[in-house]
């Protein structure tokens, strides 16, 4: 006779094995399933605490269910469908007033008391910085620079037009339209400049995050969809595509080697986040001085920081493993927050016109078009050169993910993390820069 086993239950075989197999984020279904009815129970009861635990507890199980279902989708999730599950689910459900009122407080604790969006979005910025490699910083930015410049130039001109034509304001369409599509994404880009327009103006970050966010996901859905259209472009005509490789004699391959990832150390995470809460509390410290938003400057301190090589190596490492800490496990959070209390569901409708869309469609067209051309003319692929442009209004690492994998160029992620983090922080420097000026 077999000895019984000893766990408390025997997932070999059977129902449970098998709900154990499946998973809702991180968790296994049971787990996911118990700790939810905790939480829903709690809401229900009045007793979820009102602050950082009850606010996350809510954030974390709905953006892991968002997430993963808008993670398996047909189509849908290769054009950005978790995150707009995750953005526009919790919106709706605040503006048809179907959210239970214990988690709407414990979310506005969470995210405008204790501002857990501001410490997401520095691990993102000074992580993401701080953890590319000095090389492919340095070197691929020299080779990205001028399809990145005439792309943005085409982006600019071709949006600002087409928008004048439909009888929007030039300056309303460069700030609310076309930076949010080129400004790296939502947690590098959108959140820090909306930070920054708000201090600027005067205004709610809440009205300028629900102006923003439209237009940097139907940049993103066009890019992904382009991107499509240039792997199938490239099979069509092989001379326009290098396969993955950028450059046409072939000296990108060294940048594109892929860097062994460093084990995880915790103790370098915890150097980390106290490095990137610096760099957030420096630019708090310096922005009544030089009159720049604090995380525009922090995003500059890091950039200098990277290129100076100031500072050591592990402390590199240790900031780059909170970033992946921090987007691995509560970006979808993170975006459950900002749809409940940052993007007014009935405002956003309101401007999702056929005008808009075609707005945004043209800027990233217009990008993607001037890559091609400029790759042409240098010596690169121009199909690749044109999908590393594209990545320029990508939704961050997630929309950079999504266009490589639509055009079978994953080789390509460091060029396209340049185009997206590098050219992200540039646009929104300079438009908190010309928003001040302009002001």
């Amino acid at each position: 006779m077999e000895p019984r086993s000893t766990e408390p239950f025997d997932t070999k075989d059977g129902l449970f094995s098998k709900a154990m197999s499946y998973r809702i984020g991180p968790l296994p279904l049971p787990m996911y399933l118990a700790i939810a009815l905790i939480v829903v129970f709690a809401a229900l009861n009045k007793r979820l605490p009102n602050d950082l635990i009850g606010g996350l507890s809510v954030m974390m199980m709905a953006g892991f269910l968002l997430g993963d279902i808008g993670g398996k989708i047909p189509v849908f999730k290769h054009i950005g469908g978790a995150a707009i599950l995750c953005l526009f689910v919790p919106s709706a459900l605040v503006g048809y007033n179907m959210l239970d009122p214990e988690a709407h407080a414990a979310l506005i604790t969470t995210m405008k008391t204790a501002n857990v969006q501001y410490l997401f979005i520095a691990c993102l910025v000074v992580g993401s910085i701080l953890g590319m490699r000095h090389k492919v910083l340095v070197q691929g930015f020299i080779r990205m620079f001028v399809p990145l410049l005439v792309g943005t130039l085409g982006a600019v001109v071709a949006g600002v037009s087409v928008a004048s034509l439909f009888g929007y304001d030039p300056k309303y369409a460069f700030f609310y339209i076309i930076i949010p599509i080129i400004g790296g994404g939502i947690g590098e880009g959108i959140l820090p400049l909306s930070i920054a327009y708000s201090e600027i103006l005067g205004k709610g970050q809440a009205e300028i995050v629900a102006t923003l966010i439209p237009a940097a996901l139907i940049g993103n859905v066009v890019a992904i969809l382009s991107s499509g259209f240039l792997k199938w472009l490239g099979e069509r005509r092989p001379e326009f595509s290098g396969n993955g490789n950028l450059v046409r004699d072939g000296d990108d391959k060294e940048l594109l080697a892929k860097q062994q990832e460093a084990p995880i150390n915790v103790s370098l995470m915890g150097a980390g986040l106290l490095i990137t809460c610096g760099f957030f509390i420096l630019g708090t410290l310096l922005a009544p001085v030089l009159g720049i938003p604090g995380p525009i400057l922090m995003i500059i301190g890091a950039a200098l920081i990277k290129v100076t090589r100031l500072i050591p190596a592990s402390m590199e490492l240790g900031a780059h493993q909170m970033y992946k800490f921090m987007t691995n496990n509560l970006t979808f959070a993170i975006l459950v927050g900002l749809g409940t209390l940052f993007v007014p569901w009935n405002q956003m409708m309101d401007s999702l016109t056929p005008a808009y869309f075609v707005i945004c469609a043209v800027t990233v067209l217009s990008m993607i078009l001037s890559g091609f051309a400029v790759g042409l003319w240098m010596k690169m692929y121009p199909v690749e050169s044109a999908i590393v442009t594209a990545c320029h209004s990508g939704l961050g690492g997630t929309g950079d993910v999504a266009i490589l994998t639509a055009s079978n160029r994953m080789e390509l992620m460091p060029f396209a993390q340049i185009s997206t983090r590098v050219g992200g922080a540039a646009m929104i420097v300079l438009a908190t820069i010309l928003m001040k000026l302009l002001h």
